[in-house]
């Protein structure tokens, strides 16, 4: 009969892992990166509806070249960017662990 050694530390139970876990990682996104999200989403439905129907809905709704449409179309590209930021930030992170 086999008899089972009990392990030296449980992993459920490290301070260390625990601690590193919290720190190293966040659980949840935050207000700017649910922002930049759906930003990113209207961009990319608007330029679906270019690519397939030639209807520019955000020019639609508020008027080829005007400022509320130049307003939107600046704010999906800042939220492009700052999903680049976070993209790189998570790649460095990763490489760091």
């Amino acid at each position: 009969m086999a008899t089972m050694n009990a392990p030296t530390m449980d992993r459920r139970t490290n301070p260390e892992r625990r601690s590193a876990m919290r720190e190293g990682s966040r659980s949840a996104m935050s207000a700017l990166d649910y922002l930049a999200m759906a930003l990113l989403i209207i961009g990319g439905l608007n330029w679906a509806l270019v690519g397939l129907f030639e209807v520019d809905m955000v020019a639609t709704i508020f008027g080829p070249g005007s400022p509320a449409a130049r307003l939107v179309y600046v704010l999906v590209g800042l939220a492009a960017l700052y999903s680049i930021y976070t993209a790189a930030k998570m790649a460095g992170a990763k490489r760091h662990h």
